[in-house]
């Protein structure tokens, strides 16, 4: 639970910080066309999602925005929905990339899956050549429906509101203080330099323990990345903590879902259900069609369970099982759930809620859009 909850955490605070929101705010401004929008949303949602779930789902947020608002200036009008659903569709591939929770569980040393199948790597997951090609084919190719889907009716474009988002200038508190009347723990929490020295310090242990041990993420190293990014971009150490404060809002559902995912992992392994689960998915499958099986599953799963690690608490044990049944590498039913996962979210409504307060709309409004998406998807 700490693991997820300071992942979350720390990739929603880096995605705040003044040179990404800035960068943002600049991509933004590049879109010359409807269809140049839509796609430019698309992608850049799509590699922040590889980069970190959370990251993704708040930079879609932001890019949407701005995107909007730089189109509205140079009078192209766009769905903004639309531009939202584009945004959330680049969440299709996050369990592809740097934090998939079930990739990072297996490869995490003291998992709960280890004595049945030891320390899975990520480069025998995330990082497989399979992998990687299936991510950047799937990106592709939702970042060319997107524009596909835009109203050919003018009447049936939804514009941004400009009232919705009004920007001011950010002052912060410190800066306004007399510096002769500040103390001397106002004098730290705002010295930027102890903020970039901790940052660094952070970046050269994980770079380190590469050098030491190679390339062997684990979710700890995974969130000292964006704990590090974030305090090297943030203004000071007090800046930080701000942004780490209003990110400590969304995590509250996780938080809760997961004392819950431990109970039912609990009585599914004390009761051996886990067992009768797993011979009865190892009598319906073989050793080739146990990784369809495993994504069909995992779609199902997710509906009930939207946490991508909470459910590889509760399913992972029932598929290792499964997998060991039919002599079948444990990699192919980790990436099973891991697809399965990432594919119904698109009809899953739980990860839409940081993205949709970000963006001003209701889930109602961008739905349709990522059914689609979600039937082009389970294709591939």
């Amino acid at each position: 639970t700490a693991q997820i909850t300071i992942i979350m955490i720390s990739a929603h605070a880096l995605a705040h910080t003044k040179p990404v929101e800035n960068i943002l705010s600049k991509i933004g401004s590049y879109p010359n066309s409807q269809i140049q929008a839509y796609a430019l949303v698309t992608f850049i949602s799509g590699v922040a999602s590889l980069f970190a779930w959370s990251f993704g789902l708040i930079v879609g947020g932001i890019i949407s925005k701005f995107v909007a608002i730089g189109c509205s200036k140079k009078r192209i009008r766009i769905h903004y929905p639309l531009l939202v659903a584009s945004a959330y569709s680049g969440y299709v591939i996050w369990h592809m990339g740097y934090s998939s929770s079930a990739a990072l569980f297996v490869s995490s040393s003291g998992h709960s899956l280890e004595e049945q199948i030891g320390i899975l790597p990520v480069t025998e997951t995330i990082f497989t050549n399979f992998n990687i090609t299936l991510a950047i084919i799937t990106l592709g190719i939702i970042t060319i429906i997107n524009p596909l889907m835009r109203p050919t009716n003018k009447t049936e474009i939804k514009e941004i509101d400009p009232n919705v988002f009004r920007f001011s200038k950010n002052k912060d508190n410190e800066q306004n203080l007399n510096q002769n009347n500040r103390t001397f723990a106002q004098v730290i929490e705002n010295n930027r330099l102890i903020s970039l020295f901790v940052g660094f310090v952070l970046l050269f242990f994980i770079f380190y323990i590469f050098h030491q041990k190679g390339f062997s993420l684990d979710l700890n190293l995974v969130s000292w990345t964006f704990l590090g990014l974030g305090l090297i971009l943030s203004s000071s150490p007090i800046h930080y903590v701000k942004l780490v404060n209003n990110a400590a809002i969304t995590v509250g559902p996780i938080i809760l879902q997961y004392p819950f995912y431990a109970g039912i992992m609990g009585m599914m392994a004390d009761t051996g259900l886990i067992n009768v689960v797993a011979a009865k998915i190892s009598q319906i499958s073989s050793s080739e069609t146990l990784g369809f099986y495993s994504f069909l599953s995992g779609g199902l799963v997710n509906m009930f369970i939207p946490s991508g690690g909470g459910q590889w608490a509760v399913q992972g044990p029932v598929m290792i099982e499964a997998a060991r049944n039919l002599n079948v590498e444990p990699y192919v039913v980790v990436l099973g759930v891991a697809y399965g996962d990432q594919w119904t979210n698109m009809i899953q409504p739980f990860w839409t809620i940081p993205l949709l307060a970000i963006a001003g709309l209701h889930m109602r409004q961008i739905m349709g859009y990522t059914f689609v998406i979600f039937l082009i998807t389970g294709f591939l």
